[in-house]
């Protein structure tokens, strides 16, 4: 399976192509150099190995009869598939990237994006966003930290109390 992780900072260039870093290369070249360009609702390109992809729509089967009954699911595919498009990372190690797309994700010719592993697929986020983002994950896993101590600290399983004649600390 794919183990993208780690940030890369790169640039796009005049032409809006991206180079990949080699460690990047070397996970994506274990499937070929078919990927899938996507734009996820947070505000980022994601590029899928084309294998992925396809696992990601076979997971919507039956389509067809959810479609006909549901606005929701229209709407979801609507999304999913308007903003996916096939692409080639070419021999150099680059993905151009159309201009909707960087004007989706707010990807600049000639200034810096990241480009972000992510197990499965990689992410390329204008850098401002990706800071945006960081902070929002970042507190966010700081309440769940805090709310699953306080958690741990109600449990009635928790005698939290000293011993009498002795002091918490």
């Amino acid at each position: 399976m794919f183990a993208f992780n780690g940030i890369d900072k790169s640039q796009l260039d005049t032409n809006g192509r991206i180079k990949l870093s080699p460690r990047i290369l070397g996970d994506f070249a274990k499937s070929g150099n078919n990927v899938v360009l996507h734009c996820l609702p947070e505000g980022a390109l994601a590029v899928y190995p084309e294998e992925i992809f396809l696992q990601m729509r076979n997971e919507k089967s039956d389509a067809a009869r959810r479609a006909a009954n549901s606005l929701l699911f229209r709407r979801e595919l609507r999304r999913f598939n308007a903003w996916s498009t096939p692409a080639v990372i070419s021999p150099q190690g680059r993905i151009t990237i159309p201009g909707e797309y960087r004007e989706f994700a707010a990807l600049a010719v000639s200034e810096n994006v990241m480009v972000v592993g992510v197990e499965i697929v990689v992410e390329i986020w204008n850098c401002e966003r990706w800071k945006q983002e960081q902070e929002c994950v970042m507190n966010h896993a700081v309440e769940k930290g805090e709310n699953e101590m306080i958690g741990d600290l109600n449990s009635p399983l928790c005698n939290c109390n000293p011993p009498e004649g002795r002091s918490s600390l």
